[in-house]
């Protein structure tokens, strides 16, 4: 069998290397000309950590990333709602990471041309066009140094193409653009003093107005980290078209942003002195895609992105790719027919990743903070004066078990 893989990104690259560790001969084939370092923080909990793991990369993790000991979700002026253990200390086997997006998907790339050679991954094809029949699929590309159609033949062809995914688009021409839901993100890095012993994690406040921080990797001086920032502010009509193009590298408006700074107040690390000393700001907006009635298409299934975009909450979007490559390499091998193992990943992933895109719309597991902001926006003296406990841990807990991230999912052999 041979597995043709458009996309080299967290999901298309793990593909490949579960594949590989299958048996099953694939190749990875991406758009852009260079595989740069692009985006900044993310997260991998330890439901996807566990497969990153089985591929023998938890040492490559230690190296990059930041193991996060506690998350904080708290008001937008800086009140504590909830403090969560998380990873070992949370009760996983395995920890939990804040990374760099980029340095990810580098480890990765790294990994994929050691174990499977260094043309596995071949940069500057463009996804145009693919048919297929009973004996194979055949991919069209078009070369962006010559211009020229290139076509590559397979067994099956993975599209892990991103939001903007061109096989996607194929499939459902009619689909048109990613959903916004009105609100715009702008994020960076820079080193910071440590905060929090060094691996805390901050969410401060709701869909409406959010700020998120935490450590990505080891800073450049000794009591420091890479630090990550986001600021999201809803700025227009949840399901409008997005103002721009979602773009990891776009930059972003500094004089837009420094207008929402003060909205937060943030007692454990000065956001505002951090994002002013941040070098490189990007912005974009926070898009997802309804969930789609199938993925698979006889030979042909989408995979990450391109199959659920969701809005970055709970710490999903990087992780369900990674699942993903794994029941799809998986039900790969225990199937003859590609198109049956087809359907069957589809059968295994597509319903719970709708759910989590839907859950996410609701605000996820952050809906927690929506909620004690909608019943005390000025802030509170004591929680328990405006909400249980009980309910807050409900909410958070739920979202963990349709996510396959509470510790007797991950942990269970």
């Amino acid at each position: 069998m041979k597995v043709v893989i458009v996309g080299a990104g967290i999901g298309g690259l793990t593909t490949a290397l579960r594949l590989h560790r299958e048996g099953i001969e694939c190749a990875v084939y991406e758009q852009s000309s260079r595989i740069g370092e692009l985006g900044v923080g993310i997260n991998a909990l330890p439901h996807a950590v566990k497969e990153l793991a089985a591929l023998g990369l938890l040492d490559r993790l230690d190296e990059i990333g930041i193991r996060t000991r506690e998350l904080f979700y708290t008001h937008r002026l800086g009140q504590v709602i909830l403090r969560k253990p998380c990873g070992l200390d949370a009760g996983f086997t395995l920890p939990q990471y804040c990374l760099h997006r980029g340095r990810l998907q580098n480890m990765l790339l790294q990994a994929v041309e050691t174990r499977l050679g260094p043309d596995a991954v071949r940069t500057g094809h463009r996804l145009t066009g693919f048919d297929q029949d009973p004996r194979g699929v055949r991919v069209r590309f078009v070369e962006r140094d010559s211009g020229e159609t290139v076509t590559v033949a397979g067994d099956v062809l993975v599209a892990a193409d991103g939001i903007h995914s061109a096989a996607r688009s194929l499939l459902f021409p009619e689909e048109g653009p990613p959903r916004w839901n009105g609100v715009l993100m702008w994020r960076g890095a820079t080193d910071w003093p440590e905060f929090g012993g060094g691996a805390s994690m901050i969410v401060s406040g709701g869909t409406a107005a959010k700020l998120v921080v935490y450590p990505i990797g080891p800073g450049r001086t000794a009591g420091a980290r890479l630090t990550n920032w986001a600021v999201c502010v809803r700025t227009g009509q949840p399901g409008t078209p997005p103002p721009e193009r979602q773009d990891w590298a776009k930059p972003g408006d500094r004089a837009e942003l420094a207008r929402h700074v003060g909205r937060f107040r943030c007692p454990a690390v000065d956001h505002a002195a951090m994002i002013e000393a941040t070098e490189e700001i990007f912005e974009f907006p926070m898009c997802d895609r309804d969930p789609l009635p199938a993925w698979s298409h006889g030979r042909v299934t989408l995979l990450g992105d391109a199959a659920h975009p969701m809005y970055p909450m709970g710490s999903n979007g990087a992780g369900q790719a990674i699942l993903d490559a794994s029941s799809l390499a998986s039900h790969l091998t225990r199937h003859a027919d590609p198109a049956e193992a087809l359907r069957a990943y589809e059968a295994d992933r597509l319903a719970a990743t709708s759910e989590i895109v839907l859950r996410n719309r609701l605000g996820g597991p952050e809906n927690v903070i929506d909620e004690v902001e909608r019943r005390a926006p000025d802030g509170f003296a004591r929680l328990e004066d405006v909400i249980d406990a009980a309910a807050l841990e409900a909410i958070v807990s739920g979202y963990a078990r349709v996510s396959g991230a509470s510790p007797q999912q991950v942990n269970r052999a």
